[in-house]
């Protein structure tokens, strides 16, 4: 992105599904979930800083496991309480969880892997005594 572009205060729906590298039906999508609010001119939507800014944390929520249902609750409490307070212990408090989350699936995965191991070395003994007799 050039030094340009960071003035810029308007954008089209190209412009942020290039930025992005996602699609158009993608933005349009998030649109119709209530998370971006373009204002319009005509059928053109013209999306602003604030889109722009919104879009890179749906974005990087999904990224971190976030559902949009709860991107929507962080907006909707920043939109309340532009103090931001009540939004950053919401999302210390999600981060926790999805932490929580990750770290039983963490767990999960290595008592899955110890349980293949164990079959594969019993394969490999079986075969093993297969092949001598």
């Amino acid at each position: 992105m050039s030094a340009n572009s960071n003035a810029q205060t308007s954008y089209s729906i190209s412009d942020l599904s290039k930025e992005f590298d996602i699609t158009t039906r993608s933005i349009r999508f998030y649109e119709d979930q209530g998370l971006l609010k373009p204002k319009r001119r005509g059928q053109t939507r013209i999306y602003s800083l604030k889109d722009r800014v919104r879009l890179k944390l749906i974005l990087r929520g999904k990224r971190l496991g976030f559902s949009l249902a709860e991107t929507r609750r962080l907006f909707e409490l920043y939109d309340a309480d532009k103090s931001s307070v009540t939004q950053l212990n919401t999302m210390l408090a999600l981060i926790e969880e999805k932490k929580a989350s990750l770290q039983q699936q963490m767990d999960d995965i290595k008592v899955v892997l110890m349980e293949l191991t164990s079959a594969e070395a019993q394969c490999r003994t079986a075969l093993d005594g297969q092949q001598k007799a």
